[in-house]
């Protein structure tokens, strides 16, 4: 999570996005702004590209207009790709536009997550190249987690997220922790498993602490470029200041409509093909 990323993938707001408030169902908090939404995602792979990355684009639509969030549906290891089954049922199927683009670039098919399984990939991280870490959330049931484990193999911890706000909002593990270098973390304490801040604790990992107004406002949704370089979305000064603090490299973008009325931030909006 805090390697140097090389590819990622990405998926610009298209009418799907736009028509999002128009279901309850999607959790949009208000009608969307395409064209601003579209400028702010233009921006941000606009900001990715100049901190090195090669950022390809999903041409892709469906009816979901959480794709946008090209981290939940699949993730990539090192032996190809798994595809996830989301917990949320109107994200079921995304993960098929993406296995399709990971063949079409020559990334295999390592496996795939099968009903009654669920998991969405803001629930899953590697901690260190060898920790694979899933969060046991309303988006990911105990047999997903189990299927994912199976895949991924070797030293995969599960961890217990709360119930929160329930099934209508979104609590991933990704919401409660954010690896920014190998010895450093933001996280929100209220809602962190113990048994992963204990884990933290144990690998010698400082915790950057996210204040709850900033936690609102996506402050613990900070992606990693490279070790100590980050991007988050703007606005959270106390916790930008901290990790300035802590020798970080920070970079902001604005986030109205592709962050705050989706619920989804800098870690959402991408999904990492290769990391050194």
């Amino acid at each position: 999570m805090t390697a140097p990323l090389r590819d990622v993938l990405v998926k610009r707001p298209g009418a799907a996005f736009g028509a999002a408030f128009d279901d309850p169902a999607n959790g949009y908090r208000r009608p969307v702004d395409l064209a601003v939404a579209q400028h702010e995602h233009d921006a941000f792979v606009e900001l990715l590209s100049r901190l090195g990355p090669s950022v390809h684009a999903l041409d892709a639509e469906t009816s979901s207009p959480d794709l946008v969030y090209t981290f939940d549906p699949l993730i990539v290891a090192d032996a190809g790709a798994i595809a996830l089954r989301s917990g949320k049922p109107g994200r079921q199927g995304e993960e098929t536009a993406l296995e399709e683009w990971t063949l079409k670039h020559g990334i295999p098919t390592l496996g795939r997550i099968s009903a009654p399984g669920t998991v969405d990939g803001g629930d899953t991280f590697w901690l260190r190249p060898d920790v694979f870490c899933i969060g046991h959330s309303l988006r990911t049931n105990a047999v997903g987690a189990g299927q994912l484990a199976s895949l991924i193999g070797g030293d995969v911890r599960i961890f217990d997220l709360p119930y929160a706000g329930g099934p209508g909002e979104c609590l991933h593990l990704l919401s409660v922790i954010s690896p920014v270098a190998d010895d450093l973390a933001v996280v929100y304490l209220p809602q962190l498993p113990v048994g992963l801040w204990e884990l933290l604790a144990d690998l010698g990992i400082r915790a950057i602490a996210v204040p709850p107004d900033e936690y609102a406002r996506l402050a613990c949704n900070v992606l990693a470029v490279r070790p100590g370089v980050v991007v988050m979305v703007e606005g959270n000064t106390i916790t930008e200041r901290a990790l300035r603090g802590a020798g970080c490299e920070v970079h902001t973008y604005a986030a109205t409509e592709i962050g705050h009325n989706g619920s989804g931030g800098p870690t959402c909006l991408t999904r990492p093909i290769l990391r050194e």
